[in-house]
């Protein structure tokens, strides 16, 4: 979805719009359980070239392995909750290294190997707003910029750097507090959450894994 928010590519956001029901109430809601669901509900959109996600088995579990090379494509599955209830987003991910040549404040160097979207659709296209958690190439850890395309994305960086490259490492986001901060006002209801690992504008090869995805009433 999204550079997952690119201006030009705004076809994902329109499709983003059109929400599946709610889920019925509950602590804890699996956005993605690999094991068990596979990738069933999830959806591709491809903006440059196709990258690869395939479930693999890592470390005795079910992952999503995604590779890219100088392409763009990512998964997002519709998810309508009160961002105020659901408001903890956990999700574990690795990457083998950073994107060579990527800077989070350049067009040329808008890549990531590994990056987690919750996307807030507006009545309209352009109303919908989208937090883009990254592993940062150069971004330190905690900072946060509009994405180089669109103000309409905000580039967290949740992980920066090689450092921890090769290492699982297991997140967990306050959606709520993060949209507050980074737009300045109350959030829409989610609309969806999504992966992506992309060098469509670098032309790099990157390699990422992704855990499962929840999101929670309670940290």
């Amino acid at each position: 979805m999204y550079r997952f928010i690119h201006l030009h590519r705004f076809p994902l956001l329109l499709a983003l719009c059109i929400i599946l029901p709610s889920p019925a109430l509950s602590e804890e809601i699996a956005v993605g359980n690999f094991a068990v669901e596979g990738l069933n509900g999830w959806e591709s959109k491809e903006f440059k070239g196709r990258t690869s996600y395939q479930l693999v088995q890592e470390q005795g579990r079910t992952v999503v392995k995604a590779r890219a090379k100088a392409a763009a494509s990512g998964l997002f599955k519709k998810v309508q909750l009160d961002p105020a209830r659901y408001r903890y987003l956990s999700w574990s991910w690795k990457v083998a290294g950073t994107v060579a040549g990527g800077d989070e404040t350049t067009k040329a160097g808008d890549d990531y190997a590994a990056r987690v979207y919750v996307v807030f659709p507006g009545r309209f296209f352009w109303q919908t707003r989208a937090i883009n958690y990254i592993w940062a190439n150069k971004l330190p850890r905690g900072a946060f910029v509009p994405n180089a395309f669109t103000g309409n994305a905000m580039l967290l960086a949740v992980e920066s750097g090689p450092a921890k490259a090769g290492q699982w490492i297991q997140e967990k986001r306050d959606i709520l507090a993060d949209y507050r901060r980074l737009f300045g006002e109350e959030p829409r209801e989610t609309g969806a959450i999504a992966i992506m690992t992309d060098t469509d504008n670098t032309g790099a090869e990157a390699t990422a894994w992704y855990g499962d995805l929840t999101l929670s009433t309670t940290p």
